[in-house]
């Protein structure tokens, strides 16, 4: 009881003194306008404060965005922000196809000048009568060099090739005369016919020749 009356004095007394005895805590007038603003402030610098572009800044090379190579990216969608699609762009390579590098044209040693009526001197007019210069007389006297040594009664006794050319068999000559056997101008003017239908030019048998062992 005596302790309710004191509180009662004391009450009245703060309430003559004009102190608010309602027990509640009173709020100024003043601290709800600057509250307001010091949250409006940090809203503000927040939102600053996040790029405008969720995509990362720097790129798995550990560059900036700006600094990766174009030829890496070539599109970049953003969509919600999202990255949705990223196309690379594709290296364009050109095939290089290397050419066959094949062996030089071998080149016969020149023939010089034959004797007049000689078989090589017969050779070399019928040539010349055909266009062909020096340097086909000169392929034709090694390929029958090899061939026949320019012998016209010259036989392979494993083939049975016969003559300067070495035709085989020796009669397939008589297409080009009946005197194959023993005439070197009929021999030649076959073997020169033959040349011409398989390999052009007297150079073209020789160089086959000298691949093959054989023409």
């Amino acid at each position: 009881m005596v302790k309710n009356s004191r509180t009662a004095i004391l009450r009245a007394q703060a309430r003559s003194q004009g102190a608010d005895t309602s027990g509640r805590h009173k709020r100024s007038s003043w601290s709800l306008p600057i509250f307001a603003s010091i949250a409006s402030l940090g809203f503000v610098a927040t939102f600053m404060m996040v790029p405008a572009n969720p995509v990362s800044m720097v790129s798995a090379a550990g560059l900036p965005a700006n600094e990766v190579e174009r030829a890496e990216v070539q599109s970049l969608t953003v969509a919600e922000g999202f990255v949705n699609k990223i196309d690379r762009d594709k290296l364009a390579t050109k095939e290089i196809v290397n050419e066959p590098v094949l062996p030089p044209a071998p080149i016969a040693p020149a023939a010089g000048s034959p004797d007049p009526g000689t078989a090589q001197a017969i050779a070399q007019s019928m040539l010349s009568a055909r266009g062909l210069g020096a340097d086909q007389y000169s392929c034709l006297v090694s390929l029958w060099n090899g061939e026949s040594g320019w012998n016209v009664y010259a036989m392979n006794p494993s083939s049975g090739a016969y003559g300067i050319p070495q035709a085989l068999p020796g009669s397939k000559m008589a297409s080009a005369g009946a005197d194959w056997a023993t005439n070197p101008a009929t021999q030649i003017a076959w073997g020169l016919s033959y040349i011409e239908g398989r390999y052009a030019t007297p150079c073209g048998a020789w160089a086959y020749a000298e691949n093959n062992g054989w023409y």
